[in-house]
């Protein structure tokens, strides 16, 4: 990730929530309860391992929504799948067959993370895990004069990598039946497929806030 400004800003919205879990020590310990939940938040995404002419990448936000399920196996330890629609992607300037251009990319995936969580506190749940990621749409909004419709085609339709795995960490904190949670991830694959695409090579990489409800 090269956007250090909202590295800094994720960092104190994960201290944010774990002071708030600390106000909250009054809640019931509901460690060994299974909870199904739902979320909604927002994603910020980049590339990284970027390669391509003249390929300079900046952050954008995406939508994520979905599900989880939390299994205890102990009172500090459990699993916790999720199933998400999530989008990223990135803003970027660079050139394409000798032409500039500047476009936005925007991925929608289909994100399944299965998390080993550490539950330290009654309110603060910490995990790590691997996710599987499914692209279900890409979409390429160009501003350039020298891109011909050939091109914008060629870029648009070329081979790129439709599933990937990635690794994915961060916290929850809980209260009551309200979940704010934090994560990092990022792709383990880069995105050209068997490696023939001419498009610029990259790994997607994000961070992740969402508020969630759990029942």
């Amino acid at each position: 990730m090269k956007n250090l400004k909202t590295a800094i800003v994720f960092i104190i919205a994960i201290v944010a929530m774990i002071n708030i879990g600390k106000a909250q020590e009054g809640n019931r310990d509901q460690r060994e309860d299974m909870k199904l939940g739902i979320k909604i938040g927002t994603n910020i995404s980049n590339v990284y391992n970027a390669q391509g002419e003249a390929f300079t990448a900046d952050s954008k936000f995406g939508f994520v929504l979905g599900g989880f399920l939390t299994i205890p196996i102990s009172k500090f330890i459990g699993i916790q799948p999720e199933f998400l629609f999530s989008q990223k992607g990135f803003k970027a300037t660079g050139v394409i067959l000798g032409s500039p251009y500047e476009f936005t990319r925007t991925t929608n995936y289909i994100d399944i993370p299965i998390f080993l969580t550490l539950k330290p506190a009654p309110s603060l749940t910490i995990m790590a895990g691997p996710q599987y990621s499914f692209l279900i749409k890409q979409s390429d909004a160009f501003t350039s004069t020298a891109v011909s419709t050939l091109q914008e085609q060629v870029f648009n339709t070329d081979n790129i990598r439709k599933n990937t795995f990635c690794f994915i960490w961060g916290v929850d904190v809980n209260f009551n039946s309200l979940v704010i949670g934090g994560r990092v991830g990022w792709d383990l694959y880069n995105n050209n497929g068997d490696g023939t695409s001419t498009t610029p090579r990259y790994k997607n990489g994000w961070y992740q806030l969402t508020l969630g409800l759990t029942f």
